[in-house]
């Protein structure tokens, strides 16, 4: 039987006493791996949610339809899952910082985006 409150190193380093104290909300480390996962889980989110747009739409399309035509799925799963991740990166939908809220207690402050390539910015132009 393994004790687990033995130092013998039975326990795996990363549920070892030392990095769970390392492991705080105040650590850099944590929070910027916190902010990924959360950042991932969001563009995952989106990426779900587009797919399955995509699947009522072909089952709503006629027999006819542009949208039931099989051949550019693989190229439009793509494009969603392209979207997803700028769209999760900008923190389009506030998933990532309501887990980072979360995970992050200590900071009122969530870190936003670094940088941003302005996708939008022609589309809020006035004509």
């Amino acid at each position: 039987m393994i004790n687990i409150n033995d130092s013998n190193g039975a326990l795996p380093s990363s549920l070892d006493d030392t990095s769970i104290a390392a492991a705080t909300p105040a650590d850099p480390r944590y929070a910027a791996k916190a902010t990924e996962a959360a950042v991932k889980f969001e563009a995952f989110f989106i990426s779900h949610m587009l797919r399955q747009m995509r699947s009522g739409t072909r089952e709503m399309a006629g027999e006819d339809s542009v949208y039931k035509d099989p051949v550019n799925s693989d190229m439009l799963e793509m494009a969603d899952n392209l979207v997803a991740d700028k769209m999760a990166g900008q923190r389009a939908f506030g998933i990532a910082d309501a887990i980072l809220r979360q995970l992050l207690p200590a900071s009122n402050k969530v870190a936003t985006p670094v940088k941003s390539d302005n996708i939008a910015s022609p589309l809020n132009k006035s004509v």
